[in-house]
């Protein structure tokens, strides 16, 4: 008999917790058991509020009250399954995943994308390393404690789903979607990394995604902005594209997320979106792959998908092709009416849905929401900022340097030479500099911003000359880290120019940058840190003084002086 707990305005159901305790059995597991919880829930909806746990809602804390106070009611009205944060704060975060909560009937399924962990969306969070860093790294326990760690913080703010890792295989440098997002080129290697942090997240109770089935790594078009197509043969996407999900799933991957990709030879429907697509959804993933967890779309607002199935049509589309959660449907109310309709049009079995339902339902079970306890928004803050954590993000940026060239100058700099230190594309000192110069007895720093101009340019180029040794450090502070850097033409001429001298130089970028700086692969010694931070940039001074040892290895291959694998490994 139901039991409801008064939270709010309307009341979460639980239920007595004696005859079904929490299983510890994996997710995948848990599916195919018979679950008290689950089929009581179940009973007391209807069937429209059945429809509309396959709805995830977007939610933000950075937008102010009246818009949260929009998709408050949109939750209490229509009773959705789930929400999805995105950007905000996290104690803000925390109050308002406890005020859904309260306005919901069934407890909801809160997600968000934390590929590189909470600060990929929330501000004052930590972020680890981007996944093309992690690529570099030999250690793969490091990515499973990293995992771990997500998942003590999704716990501490009432997350239950990362929609991540990203198991795409990045062999396109142009990708303007994937890029650093990807851990690599090289099918083996993002197969064992993305397995090693999908155990930590599953392990610490948290559902993943992987994503973007079936692959979006040989790209050139945002799935946000227009339909990409993927126009290779079944073999290709077989040994390559579809590796990493084929053996995930085999690992036991508890959820998957569908790409908005048309990829003909799978199916040759026009505009047909994955997403939208039977014969990949149900056929390959399902079926052939034998995917028991959660599929989920990706965000059914994006134009790869509603630019060609309008008015809601997407959504019934996506739920007929097999995805059981919609994720951020353009309206999901039309949806949900939408679905209704073409369920007793009989476009959809009753039974799909039933599955459907009760497969949610059971992850929520899983996650622990069959207990479901408030969010302490009491000390935020200094709960995410552990110092495991924060040891952690270090050993990982430790892990990834890469000597992408000779470490002789490294092993044999000389702290009483004339040295210059210079550090391009940033406006001040780099941390770089400031640890590194006390330790030498005649040095001098130069800062060149990216708005340098070339008198300037031309006048640093002059005096580098007269110094013995030089450490150039080069920097990328945009956002997200593209393959080719925003720096000007003189800017990129007085790099070559400073590498044809004694030099160490240092990357803090996207390694793809590398091929568009013709001349840097002459320097004396190059390191390569895959984007910027500060942790990074310590590991960096550690490696130049000898305080630990280089073992990156390059996750993809940037040209035909740099390939994947690359790598020094120091003794």
């Amino acid at each position: 008999m139901t039991r409801p707990f008064k939270l709010g305005v309307l009341a979460l159901i639980l239920f007595p917790l004696l005859n079904f305790a929490q299983s510890k059995t994996s997710f995948i597991e848990s599916i195919e058991s018979k679950n008290g919880w689950v089929d009581s829930v179940y009973k007391n909806l209807s069937r429209k509020e059945r429809i509309a746990q396959l709805f995830m809602v977007r939610a933000h804390t950075d937008k102010g009250k009246r818009y949260e106070d929009s998709v408050a009611k949109v939750i209490s009205s229509q009773h959705l399954g789930g929400v999805v944060f995105f950007q905000g704060g996290p104690g803000r975060q925390a109050a308002l995943t406890n005020q859904y909560q309260s306005q919901s009937k069934v407890p909801l399924l809160v997600a968000t994308d934390a590929e590189w962990g909470l600060g990929m969306r929330l501000d004052s969070a930590i972020s680890y390393p981007y996944q093309m860093t992690l690529g570099a790294i030999q250690d793969n326990n490091l990515i499973y404690q990293m995992g771990k760690q997500v998942a003590l913080d999704f716990k501490r703010l009432g997350l239950h789903v990362n929609f991540a890792p990203d198991a795409d295989i990045n062999n396109n440098p142009n990708n303007p979607v994937i890029g650093y997002r990807s851990f690599g080129d090289n099918k083996y290697n993002v197969t064992a990394k993305v397995g090693a942090y999908m155990k930590g997240l599953q392990d610490e109770g948290i559902l993943v995604s992987l994503k973007h089935f079936p692959g979006h790594g040989d790209t050139d078009v945002d799935s946000h902005y227009d339909l990409p197509q993927l126009k290779f043969s079944r073999e290709r996407l077989d040994s390559l594209e579809l590796y990493p999900f084929r053996e995930l799933v085999k690992q036991g991957a508890s959820g998957v997320m569908i790409a908005h990709m048309s990829i003909p030879i799978l199916d040759n429907t026009p505009h047909l979106p994955a997403t939208l697509s039977k014969k990949i959804v149900t056929d390959i993933l399902k079926k052939e792959m034998n995917f028991k967890g959660l599929v989920f779309s990706d965000a059914m607002e994006m134009k790869g998908v509603v630019k060609y199935f309008p008015n809601g049509e997407a959504d019934v589309m996506a739920f007929i092709a097999g995805n059981d959660i919609l994720e951020l449907s353009e309206n999901s109310e039309r949806g949900i009416n939408l679905i209704r309709k073409a369920i007793k049009e009989k476009r959809i079995r009753r039974k799909q849905l039933k599955v459907t339902v009760k497969k949610i339902l059971t992850a929520k079970y899983w996650a622990g929401l069959n207990n479901y306890q408030p969010v302490n928004v009491d000390g935020v803050y200094q709960d995410i900022h552990r110092s495991e954590s924060i040891e952690l993000n270090q050993k990982l940026a430790d892990a990834a340097v890469t000597i992408l060239k000779s470490d002789s100058l490294i092993k044999n700099i000389d702290y009483t030479k004339k040295t210059a230190i210079v550090s391009i594309g940033v406006d001040d000192l780099s941390l770089v500099q400031r640890e590194l110069t006390p330790r030498f007895t005649d040095v001098l720093n130069f800062v060149v911003s990216k708005k340098a101009a070339n008198s300037d340019i031309q006048a640093i180029s002059n005096e580098l000359r007269k110094f013995e040794q030089v450490i150039l450090t080069i920097h990328d502070t945009r956002k997200r880290p593209q393959s080719v850097l925003d720096y000007t033409t003189n800017l990129k001429l007085l790099i070559a120019d400073i590498a044809k001298l004694n030099t160490i130089s240092v990357l803090f970028a996207n390694p793809y940058t590398i091929a568009g700086l013709p001349g840097i692969e002459i320097s004396k010694s190059l390191i390569v840190n895959y984007q910027q931070n500060d942790d990074l940039q310590r590991a960096s001074v550690k490696v130049i003084t000898g305080q630990i040892k280089a073992n990156g290895k390059l996750p993809v291959t940037i040209n035909s002086f740099f390939k994947n694998g690359d790598g020094v490994t120091q003794k």
